[in-house]
């Protein structure tokens, strides 16, 4: 080997990096302890960015391009370097590539669960997962605090790496909006594109990194949330309760059943047969003598108005033909007129017939 080819190879003349590898983040170029020729070309492709780092510290940036390595376009480093007079010799300095395309299909999801404060159900837990795109938008921040001076990145580091950064953003995020448990766990569809704009901000600050899609796949809350969610959907699909009682009422006459579908026990003065509110209530303000006798015609029987003076939730539910937490719900309301005596609503025979009116 000649002195000519000797001097050529201790000193990096063109410095290029193409990735085949679809998964690398970030790549520290191997120089082999060679020194960067005065004039050497460096090139930088679509969706990358070149970072030179000297002594710890960060010199210049190059986006896509073909560069002539001088002291005009690398000031940075050159005042790093403290060369006086100019770069006219070769200088060593490390050089990272770092992608910048768009890295799409990301996991996410809780190791644990979250805890997440509600109006409705106070401190709810909740488990959630889904999948996330992004890219890198500014490359100091990411090799300061993600890559750091590993010289081949890869997405799975980065994954395990972000995976509980990116469960911590979403949790504040979702802190921040005050969105309500109902909504986390039955529109999560939408809830993504709605926590965008306050998950974003954070990552870019923090990490460098931009979140072009958040997609949540799925929430789960305990047993009694679920629960309280469904009852909550099937009085919003019942609408008016009082309507929908009139109308089940009207659809028992229609079907021949008025009798058939009442009240089948109020303690022990009460039979089976009283599927029509106000026809039990007029029945009640008659002379009661016999109780359990049937009348003919499929009448229903006289009760004792002392005997269910007041009536339960339950009882109040199978008189109406609904769920007793429809019925609870519309005490609470106010539209039904009743005591609550303990932990028990009391209905009068009064508050049902003005209900039923109404």
């Amino acid at each position: 080997m000649g002195l000519l080819d000797y001097l050529k190879s201790q000193f990096l003349e063109i410095i290029e990096w193409q990735d085949d590898s679809r998964d690398t983040l970030s790549y520290r170029y191997p120089d082999q302890d060679r020194e960067i020729k005065n004039g050497a070309q460096l090139i930088v492709r679509e969706a990358q960015i070149a970072q030179f780092i000297y002594l710890g510290q960060f010199g210049d940036t190059f986006g896509p391009g073909k560069y002539t390595l001088n002291t005009d376009n690398i000031p940075v480093l050159s005042t790093l370097k403290g060369w006086k007079y100019g770069l006219h010799s070769p200088f060593k300095a490390d050089l990272y590539y770092v992608n910048t395309r768009l890295f799409s299909g990301n996991k996410w999801g809780t190791a644990n669960p979250v805890m997440l404060r509600d109006a409705d159900f106070g401190v709810v837990r909740a488990r959630a997962y889904g999948i996330y795109d992004f890219k890198v938008t500014d490359v100091k921040i990411f090799l300061k605090e993600v890559a750091g001076t590993d010289d081949h990145f890869r997405l799975d580091e980065f994954s395990d790496t972000m995976r509980s950064r990116i469960v911590s953003v979403f949790t504040d995020a979702l802190a921040s909006a005050k969105i309500p448990v109902l909504d986390v766990a039955s529109r999560y569809n939408d809830l993504g594109a709605a926590l965008l704009p306050l998950i974003n901000p954070q990552v870019t600050t923090k990490y460098g990194i931009e979140i072009t899609s958040f997609v949540i796949e799925n929430v789960s809350v305990p047993p009694e949330v679920e629960q309280a969610i469904d009852k909550r959907s099937s009085m919003a699909a019942v609408g008016n309760l009082n309507d929908y009682v009139k109308f089940q009422m009207a659809q028992s006459l229609t079907n021949g059943n008025g009798v058939s579908g009442g009240l089948a026990g109020a303690g022990a003065g009460l039979g089976a047969g009283l599927a029509l509110g106000q026809q039990m209530l007029a029945a009640m303000n008659q002379p009661q003598t016999t109780p359990t006798a049937a009348l003919a015609g499929g009448v229903p029987p006289v009760i004792s108005s002392a005997a269910i003076e007041l009536l339960g939730s339950a009882d109040v539910a199978r008189v109406l033909g609904v769920s007793e937490a429809d019925v609870i719900a519309t005490l609470e309301k106010g539209e039904l007129k009743g005591k609550k005596i303990g932990s028990t609503w009391r209905v009068t025979k009064t508050g049902l017939d003005e209900f039923l009116k109404s």
